[in-house]
């Protein structure tokens, strides 16, 4: 057995056998979870996917970030079908993690009585909100619950957007939408809205593995979140998809411009370019003063790559 499945092991039986001993992985769990991020973490121990990346991914479209992740054999990231507070707005940002179930007495003691030893106050559904930093997410897996199922209302609601400056991503419900709507610049998706209060419903753990719907996340993943869906996109892959989507966004400019000036044929731009089409294209590109990327990196992007 190699090292990272020796890792994986080793949190599958924390996560699974010992949840009385904590309630948010350590930042050495955290760091053996994700050990294809070779950059900058959070003290918590999450990749630090790096802000100038982050405001670029917001032009990325959804099939491309999907396309690319399917390619590199991620399946599993995307989620859609959603009811969208502000729906016009995009979202990104890095994942915080908070697992919810149905309520069982003898657990949730457990939980909150290691909270409680940890220095924790209020209620379960606020501690994730502890965790946040300026650029977080709080991604919550609360089992699609929707009456009963409000883990947030406009409090807490006002309480994330301090911490993160952006919004939610709850598999459940919410309360209080009119509240939340007065917050400027905070944002949410979710499975649905009800008056209720949150009731049995326990937390049972910080920063683990949760699904989605369709998608398996884990904290530190990026979300790119629109009106029509949400990938989770492991930091490790964030640069290279950015740029990848950058370099189509590019090579598609470039090939519709060509066809409106009827320079080339359907045929040529859509088939493995000529050398004449890419010394073309080269210029086409130093004539731009808008590149999306660094001049460096998208010559580092194109080296030995098939465009």
């Amino acid at each position: 057995m190699n090292k990272k499945m020796i890792a994986l092991a080793f949190f599958l039986f924390i996560i699974i056998y010992l949840p009385a001993q904590q309630v948010t992985l350590t930042s050495e769990q955290l760091k053996a979870l994700t050990p294809e991020w070779k950059g900058e973490r959070s003290p918590d121990g999450r990749p630090m996917a790096p802000q100038r990346i982050l405001d670029r991914l917001k032009k990325v479209s959804l099939e491309e970030a999907w396309g690319y992740l399917r390619n590199k054999g991620y399946q599993n990231q995307f989620e859609g079908d959603w009811m969208v507070i502000r729906p016009d707005s995009v979202m990104v940002g890095r994942v915080v993690t908070a697992q919810y179930m149905p309520a069982r007495p003898d657990f949730d003691k457990i939980i909150k009585d290691k909270g409680k030893a940890e220095g924790r106050i209020g209620s379960t559904n606020s501690w994730p909100i502890d965790a946040l930093k300026d650029g977080d997410i709080y991604v919550a897996d609360s089992y699609g619950k929707i009456v009963d199922g409000t883990l947030i209302g406009d409090n807490l609601g006002n309480a994330i957007y301090a911490k993160s400056h952006r919004g939610v991503i709850f598999y459940g419900s919410v309360r209080d939408i009119e509240g939340l709507l007065d917050i400027n610049g905070f944002n949410g998706w979710v499975k649905g809205y009800d008056p209720s209060y949150i009731q049995q419903m326990m937390l049972a753990g910080i920063n683990v593995p949760i699904r989605i719907g369709r998608a398996t996340v884990l904290p530190g993943d990026i979300v790119l979140a629109k009106k029509t869906g949400i990938v989770f996109i492991p930091a490790a892959l964030l640069e290279d998809l950015v740029l990848n989507s950058e370099f189509v966004q590019l090579r598609d400019a470039y090939g519709h411009q060509r066809l409106r000036e009827g320079k080339y044929t359907p045929g040529q731009i859509d088939m493995q370019w000529t050398d004449e089409i890419k010394k073309d294209f080269l210029k086409w590109l130093d004539e731009r003063k808008d590149l999306p990327m660094t001049r460096k990196e998208l010559d580092e992007y194109m080296k030995g790559r098939t465009w």
